[in-house]
């Protein structure tokens, strides 16, 4: 509850709610009001894998398909590359400012180097921006997990024994290849049953999408795989797959990933014993500066020029790379295992994302602005959206216009809509209007459809408008 109400304040502050998620749990911990006592780290990190995994799934409900594709290639660079480059140079800047081994060196790098998924969806979502940059920068987030595993999975087992390049190269390969596989081939199943089953009461089918969430994370990690990166590629797939179902499905997951959050940074917060951290402050924030101001502009100059991006959208995607849960999360894996520079890995973490979410987060938004990035007005792409009254046999069917539509600029009665349905109202620029035959369709006109219950409406629908 206390959570809830410091996310309500944040929005009215315009601040990033994290950052008091993250407070109210030192406050309530063991060295704060001393109300909780919790030092667990592994349950920590079971309880953050699976809030990760809700807000990666909700994360893929959310993403348009084919905007993902078109970033696709950059996405893939800036989730490997960019992660690798991150990492090593946040590495070579820690060696300058602690005095710590090589391989710890090694693990804080790997361990920052990839965005996290609740800081950044949480931050761009309000933020108007061009479709193809956030989009990007939320596939990113989405996507680079595997490699900050398999750096700190790798860097942790080299500390303790030696690791072949093959058994690298293998385990990332198994990770990035297996993970997408078990998520398309899990949310394939998923928005299957979404659409075929009938399972009575409308209530169960986010439940049995929740279940999708879960299958995709357990499926892949029992094989080996990025649980993580196939959660959200589920959610994708789910996303696109099962239109009737999907409003109800993302609404649903929409409040369980704003739990998951306040949860999953309450509880770091609890972890976090701020007796501990002044003596590492001054080396973990030159960390974080190393990052914010080095490490993550050169990999994302790195990559982002060659896939045609301007140098406002480079500088916009470099400040908007922000550090959150993900890192906090991996930061338990050497508590855990009992490496020496466990706690210090921790603590220069916790720093790192404090710093992020709460510098970077504050300021993403005004730095849009002074760039000059506004939202283009693309996203889903004229993807339909379905609100079943089952207990009359109607589906209301709420589309956009798309860019290049052949509706648009004809009459109503030019262009008859598929299976008998009827546009109910088009709403253009705020104002509702009821429609007949000789009504002109406009770019970007929000329509209202209504029609009997068909299985293929909404599909028929999506179709038509983007002929």
């Amino acid at each position: 509850m206390a959570g809830v109400l410091c996310a309500g304040f944040a929005d009215r502050l315009r601040a990033p709610g994290l950052v008091l998620f993250l407070a109210l749990g030192m406050v309530l911990g063991t060295d704060g009001l001393g109300l909780i006592d919790f030092a667990d780290a592994g349950l920590a990190q079971s309880i953050g894998v699976a809030a990760l995994v809700v807000i990666l799934y909700e994360g893929g409900l959310s993403t348009s398909p084919g905007e993902l594709r078109r970033v696709a290639g950059s996405g893939l660079a800036l989730a490997t590359v960019g992660v690798v480059v991150t990492a090593l140079v946040v590495a070579g800047g820690t060696l300058l400012v602690l005095d710590v081994p090589a391989t710890t060196a090694l693990l804080i790098g790997a361990v920052v180097s990839s965005t996290d998924a609740a800081a950044v969806f949480s931050v761009l979502r309000p933020t108007p921006l061009p479709a193809r940059l956030k989009v990007l920068l939320e596939a990113e987030s989405g996507g680079n997990d595997p490699m900050a595993v398999l750096l700190t999975v790798g860097f942790l087992a080299a500390a303790t024994g030696e690791v072949s390049t093959t058994a690298w190269v293998v385990f990332g390969l198994r990770q990035l290849v297996g993970g997408l596989a078990v998520g398309m081939a899990v949310g394939s199943v998923g928005s299957w049953a979404l659409r075929r089953l009938r399972l009575g009461s409308p209530a169960l089918y986010p439940v049995l999408g929740l279940g999708v969430a879960g299958l995709a994370y357990g499926g892949g990690a029992l094989l080996g795989t990025s649980g993580f990166l196939a959660a959200y590629v589920a959610g994708v797939v789910v996303g696109a797959g099962a239109p009737r179902w999907r409003r109800a499905v993302r609404t649903f997951h929409e409040g369980l990933a704003s739990t998951a959050q306040i949860a999953l940074f309450l509880l770091l917060g609890l972890l976090v014993f701020p007796a501990r951290l002044p003596s590492v402050a001054l080396a973990a924030l030159a960390v974080a500066a190393i990052l914010v101001f080095v490490a993550r502009p050169l990999a994302v100059a790195v990559v982002l020029p060659w896939f045609g991006f301007s140098r406002r959208e480079v500088v916009f995607a470099s400040w908007a790379g922000l550090r959150g849960a993900v890192p906090i999360v991996l930061a338990t894996f050497p508590l855990t295992v009992g490496h020496p520079g466990g706690q210090l890995i921790f603590n220069v973490t916790f720093f790192v994302v404090l710093v992020s979410v709460a510098v970077q987060g504050l300021t993403v938004p005004p730095l849009a602005r002074r760039l000059g990035l506004r939202a283009d007005g693309e996203g889903w792409g004229g993807l339909a959206e379905v609100i079943p009254l089952d207990a009359v046999g109607i589906d209301v069917v709420e589309i956009s216009v798309p860019t290049g539509s052949h509706v648009v600029g004809r009459l109503l009665r030019e262009v008859p809509l598929p299976l008998g349905a009827r546009v109910a109202a088009i709403v253009r620029s705020g104002e509702v209007m009821v429609p007949d035959g000789d009504s002109r369709l406009e770019e970007s006109d929000f329509l209202v459809v209504f029609g009997r219950r068909r299985g293929e409406l909404a599909e028929a629908i999506t179709a038509w408008a983007q002929r």
